[in-house]
């Protein structure tokens, strides 16, 4: 008459189990919906995307500034370095208030450009440098355009809003600069 006694304390001991395993899936998959519909937002394709581009263009720039053989490429290779590092850095803060973690490397396509210039020299080196800068800034002015006009996130808004007219700058002096050195 034991066994009675027994198996609704076991039962009961599962039903526990049971109902305390399903509430920490129900909450561990209400965070993953949370996490995910964050990654999957604009806002957060925007900052990543500019965390990796900025990336870039400050190792791209360090290139420019010890391969470069026109003084008007390396001149655009240090402000890239400036101006990026410093739009890195407020990207970073920007991030770490609303608790997102950026990319700390460039992309494979940025690290294959990358790879490729590096291996180049001299007026070689300064086309293929700067026809890239006019390629990536106008992807780059497209992109902080449309987080500056459609962002939901106010302070992406406003860093994209802030930092556009910079990269449009840098625009025209790729475009100035690719003109000097020819395509």
């Amino acid at each position: 008459m034991r066994i009675p006694t027994i198996l609704p304390a076991a039962l009961f001991a599962a039903m526990l189990l049971t109902t305390g395993a399903a509430q920490a899936q129900t909450s561990s998959q209400h965070m993953d919906n949370g996490a995910q519909k964050m990654m999957n937002s604009a806002d957060t394709t925007f900052a990543m995307k500019a965390a990796q581009g900025g990336i870039a263009e400050v190792k791209l720039g360090q290139l420019a500034v010890e391969k470069a053989s026109n003084p008007d490429v390396k001149a655009f290779g240090q402000r890239m370095l400036d101006d990026h590092t410093k739009a890195n850095d407020e990207l970073k803060s920007i991030a770490a208030k609303e608790g997102m973690t950026l990319p700390a490397d460039m992309n494979a396509k940025d690290q294959a450009e990358y790879d490729k210039l590096s291996k180049l020299s001299g007026p070689d080196f300064d086309k293929a440098y700067m026809k890239n800068m006019v390629k990536d800034h106008e992807g780059e002015v497209k992109e902080f355009q449309t987080e500056a006009n459609h962002g939901k996130d106010p302070q992406l808004k406003s860093f994209a809003s802030a930092t556009l007219p910079i990269l449009q700058s840098h625009l025209q002096m790729a475009k100035d600069t690719e003109a000097k050195v020819g395509k």
